[in-house]
């Protein structure tokens, strides 16, 4: 059976407290052999340091594999320029290019007004130093105008010289099989990788969700919303639920799995304990 392709995304501790929780969960999942970690972009002023530090950590220290999320919003052209060279002396060879948000206080958007613009200047100032993962959203983004032209703007980015892609989490398998069969009508072939969202806090998952877009299908609400403050009972059946997911998504072609972790691994582990995929011996 060939070896499923993960991936952990992380954000950046800013306590003692934190750094100590993210130490012990890169511990134990490090030891499921992913292709890398990601580390989330820390948007505005001293913010960004602690997504700097933790890159240096994971590669110098832990010796792993670590790709930093870069934000363009509310950038000029040399910070970016001067932030992509750090990473590059560290040694990263893979880079997560985001749109982001505007950063808090913050009245302008910078230079870069989209990932596509972000995506163009790193080939043209780096050529080929880091391959480009950008994001991709199977229920559509956010702020999408439609269907077609968000679709639009996606096949753009990738052809503006993206190396793949990591979708915004869903729980839906439909929508990313019909996503991927939309993009690859258009010509465009690069792996796109389902982002995975474990269910640890139902009410944490629901603000998320409103944020960012993500839509909780109607029988897992009900569900999770019936077992009230029972956190075991939810966290069984999210793991039953998230696992059946990426089942159906691995065998329907999924190249891999991005897991969004929030710093965790237990709700992570269990989902591949269920997936049958174990630690590395």
């Amino acid at each position: 059976m060939t070896a499923t392709a993960l991936s952990f995304e992380l954000f950046p501790p800013k306590t003692d407290e934190q750094r100590e929780l993210l130490s012990r969960s890169v511990e134990q999942l490090r030891s499921y052999a992913p292709e890398y970690f990601s580390v989330t972009f820390g948007a505005g002023g001293s913010t960004l340091d602690y997504t700097v530090a933790t890159v240096r950590q994971l590669r110098e220290r832990e010796g792993l594999d670590a790709a930093p999320h870069l934000s363009c919003m509310g950038g000029t052209r040399a910070e970016i320029r001067a932030l992509l060279q750090t990473y590059a002396e560290l040694g990263c060879k893979r880079i997560v290019a985001l749109r982001g948000d505007l950063p808090s206080g913050m009245a302008t958007p910078g230079e870069f007004a989209y990932a596509v613009d972000l995506v163009r200047f790193i080939r043209a100032e780096f050529g080929d130093a880091f391959r480009l993962e950008v994001a991709a959203y199977p229920e559509f983004h956010p702020q999408a105008v439609n269907a077609d032209d968000d679709l639009r703007h996606f096949v753009e980015k990738c052809r503006a010289g993206a190396d793949a892609a990591i979708t915004q989490y869903f729980f839906n398998a439909d929508a990313y099989f019909r996503f991927v069969d939309a993009v690859r009508a258009q010509g465009v072939d690069l792996p796109i990788v389902p982002g995975i969202m474990p269910i640890a806090n139902f009410s944490q998952l629901k603000r998320f969700s409103a944020m960012c877009g993500a839509e909780i299908p109607r029988w897992l609400d009900r569900r999770l919303s019936a077992m009230g403050d029972d956190a075991d009972a939810i966290r069984a059946y999210g793991a039953d639920a998230v696992a059946a997911l990426c089942r159906r998504l691995l065998e329907g072609g999924a190249p891999g799995l991005h897991v969004y972790t929030l710093n965790r691994a237990r709700a992570t582990i269990a989902i591949l304990d269920r997936l049958g995929i174990q630690p590395a011996a």
